[in-house]
């Protein structure tokens, strides 16, 4: 495993304690971190050299957040969330009922750095595909009834569908946990 890799795995699961310590889940953790992830690589997007629309609304990006302290930063994502979540599209579906369950403002900030100091767009998928395997793999110990075992979520998998769009009866693999899903109807 490359430096690098082992080096951001280690910063995002370190994070994983404080937070367990606060009563969030691995799967809390891991739903959080993908928003906050998505709000990094939305600015990153939107700036040279890919300067992209991203459609996240005026006033609720990443650089409205990442250098907030406190309650402003806690007021802020959770204003953030519930406008992303009022959009319409994808977007709109992916933040809808999303709600900040990192109580801890200080742990939130933490949280929010180490995201910030990251280029996500330049890192490997790979990287970000073991950061992911990785959570849910603890998600799955700490979960005793899981058995081990843990599932793509039904609106992840909605989400995957609506933007890859399959021909009926073509089957989409999600690696991460080896889900397959087929298509049965247009």
């Amino acid at each position: 495993m490359p430096e690098q890799t082992s080096s951001i795995i280690s910063k995002v699961w370190g994070m994983c304690g404080p937070l367990r310590d606060d009563g969030v889940s691995y799967g809390d953790y891991l739903e959080q971190l993908t928003y906050l992830i998505f709000l990094k690589m939305s600015d990153e997007y939107s700036k040279p050299p890919y300067k992209r629309d991203t459609g996240i609304p005026e006033g609720y990006g990443w650089s409205n957040m990442n250098t907030l302290t406190g309650a402003a930063l806690e007021e802020q994502y959770k204003a953030t969330l519930e406008t992303l979540g009022e959009q319409g599209g994808i977007l709109g579906q992916i933040f809808r009922g999303a709600i900040n369950k990192v109580s801890n403002a200080a742990i939130l900030y933490r949280i929010v750095q180490m995201i910030d100091r990251e280029k996500w767009v330049s890192m490997s998928s790979d990287v970000k595909g073991e950061i992911h395997e990785g959570l849910l793999q603890k998600n799955a110990e700490d979960v005793k009834s899981g058995a081990g075992q843990y599932f793509t979520p039904r609106a992840l998998i909605q989400a995957m569908v609506a933007c890859i769009r399959p021909k009926p009866m073509k089957t989409i693999a999600e690696i991460c946990t080896t889900s397959l899903i087929r298509v049965t109807a247009a």
